[in-house]
């Protein structure tokens, strides 16, 4: 069973297809593809063998970032391991999460809370417990604060992909689901057959979002103060902090332009091909007129090495995980108690209840060392932060679904557009925003315009790649019914594109919101030149918290964030989703 229900052969990620005509099967293999792929596995380990290096010398008190053109590439490479890495990690926990809260009703009302909470703290309130507890883990060497940098990383870039794969299990037709049960479909089997392959086109456009994402924050995942502490790691997210704090123009455009470089061959070699591979998952009974293609995906479709892997290393793996994740159907169940067992239920409640009532006693003790002044603080900073949240969301969907909508809706324009689209999501704005700021600042409001500006660019990603997928994953069969029945303009929006697309924005829009919210850290509270300019709201208190070391005021302008986000989402957000589950699911 699969979600596509064309006739189409049977393919896999790296492999070509597998009932492919015997004419295209003895097509002359390329021996220079598998020499690239050769010389790009052993590439790979060098690199990881470099980095392995980097991990184990000594913890340096200071490290200094050298900002000469040279140390751009050693510095380019680290950063991309760590950025892969905290992906990987990323992944895994979004399949696993995702798929746990959308089991049950139970499970729904424990794990999206605990998510939304998540998604709403910033980086900077991760950083002070992930760092001092990673290095005193490891004092001796650097791994602690490398795992502290991919951990910080991995909050950037794991929420969208948990509430996206969420969202897409929530939204499976239920002839879809039915037919998995009475095909007896093993647990297995009904991820790597239903589930994954059904929000596979969402994950691919968020897992974009993802690496932008981490792009953004690597500059603070990177160097970071607490205190009289100063944390440093050789990187492209360092460099560029060095570079805007010591005002180095040139620099900091090399650093930019070597970034640049990074995406595009990314591009090319990594998410070009995956969107054309994602066309397959589409749900639709007609094939579509345009299709997106990829050069490299072609290439690595005609390796005799991968083909190999694909047809016997990787189905005996398949094989063994079929074997486990074997089991008679389930029986039926009241949905509240669906998916987990009563006995881990208890446990995890148990678990949970008791890490809450611990967090809730040592934060409780640090609340209470606050002064009046600093309670006061926090209402104005929340409402001030608030406002400028809405107007950057305001802005961002207003010129985010139109433009998603064309480019999802052709992969012409989806072929020159994606490589700009992640390049200027993927551009720290926070290496930009010194700029920006010495336009604005002698403007009336210009640090609250530049703040607004700064949100927009950290947010407005998340909105965009939601549309394009959600453009993207309209059937062939629901456009062509629109032709025929001429739908055209507004008529075309109302009963086509905006029900299809509106499960993806409302995720975009939930992450878009976190990202606002933690945005607000770095927009509101700028250090260049040895000037700090900062504006009312709570990025600002967070950010001179965390840079002071402030553990109660930190403390509590998180919760007062955290407090708002979840409201909002609860309030709002949620309730939109349960609209577009009920009227606007494919069935």
């Amino acid at each position: 069973m699969s979600v596509d229900v064309r006739e189409r052969p049977a393919e896999t990620a790296i492999g070509g297809a597998v009932g492919a005509p015997q004419a295209e099967r003895e097509r002359p293999r390329l021996p220079t593809v598998d020499i690239l792929v050769i010389l790009g596995l052993i590439g790979g380990v060098y690199a990881l063998a470099r980095i392995a290096a980097l991990w184990s010398a000594p913890l340096a008190t200071h490290v200094e970032i050298d900002l000469s053109p040279a140390a751009i590439p050693g510095y380019a490479l680290a950063s991309v391991i760590r950025m892969a890495a905290a992906y990987v990690l990323s992944m895994v926990f979004s399949l696993i999460y995702g798929r746990a809260a959308a089991s049950g009703a139970w499970a729904e009302r424990l794990l999206m809370p605990v998510l939304d909470i998540l998604q709403s703290i910033p980086i900077l309130s991760f950083m002070p417990g992930v760092v001092l507890a990673l290095v005193a883990l490891f004092p001796n060497n650097n791994v602690g604060l490398e795992l502290a940098a991919i951990v910080l990383i991995f909050t950037s870039q794991a929420w969208n992909l948990a509430f996206s794969f969420y969202q897409s299990l929530r939204t499976i037709p239920s002839d879809l689901r039915e037919a998995a049960t009475i095909n007896r479909l093993s647990s297995w089997q009904r991820f790597t057959k239903l589930e994954l392959p059904f929000g596979t086109i969402g994950l691919v456009w968020n897992s974009m979002m993802s690496w932008a994402g981490g792009w953004f924050f690597l500059m603070a995942a990177e160097q970071f103060t607490l205190g009289d502490k100063d944390f440093r790691l050789r990187g492209l997210g360092s460099y560029l902090k060095a570079a805007a704090d010591s005002g180095d123009i040139g620099a900091l455009v090399l650093g930019l332009f070597t970034l640049i470089a990074i995406i595009v061959l990314l591009d090319q070699l990594l998410w070009r091909p995956l969107v054309a591979w994602s066309e397959k998952f589409r749900f639709e009974q007609t094939e579509s007129a345009e299709v997106a293609t990829s050069r490299v995906l072609t290439a690595l479709r005609r390796s005799a090495l991968l083909e190999w892997l694909n047809e016997t290393a990787l189905p005996r793996v398949a094989d063994e995980l079929h074997r486990l994740g074997r089991r008679p159907p389930p029986r039926r169940t009241p949905a509240a108690t669906r998916g987990i067992p009563l006995v881990g239920r208890t446990l995890l409640l148990v678990v949970f209840g008791a890490a809450a009532l611990w967090g809730v006693y040592a934060i409780f003790r640090l609340l209470m060392t606050m002064t009046v002044e600093d309670w006061q603080a926090l209402p104005p900073a929340a409402l001030a932060t608030l406002l400028r949240t809405a107007f950057a969301l305001l802005i961002g969907t207003a010129w985010t679904v139109p433009v998603g909508v064309a480019i999802g809706l052709n992969p012409r324009l989806a072929r020159r557009a994606q490589p700009l689209v992640q390049m200027a999501a993927s551009i720290p704005a926070t290496a930009l925003f010194p700029v920006l700021l010495l336009l604005l600042i002698g403007l009336p409001g210009g640090l609250n315009v530049a703040a607004v500006a700064l949100m927009l660019l950290g947010t407005q990603w998340y909105l965009l790649f939601n549309v394009i997928a959600g453009a993207q994953a309209i059937p062939s069969d629901l456009r062509e019914a629109a032709l025929i029945y001429r739908l055209s303009g507004w008529r075309r929006w109302r009963y086509l594109i905006l029900p299809a697309v509106f499960p993806f924005l409302l995720t975009g829009l939930i992450t878009a919101t976190g990202g606002a919210w933690n945005a607000s850290i770095v927009s509101e509270y700028v250090t260049f030149g040895g000037d700090t300019y900062q504006t009312i709201g709570l990025g600002a208190l967070i950010a001179d918290a965390a840079n002071n070391a402030e553990f109660a005021r930190l403390a509590s302008g998180t919760l007062v964030m955290a407090g708002v986000v979840v409201s909002v989402n609860r309030l709002l957000w949620r309730r939109l989703y349960r609209a577009a589950e009920q009227r606007y699911r494919l069935e």
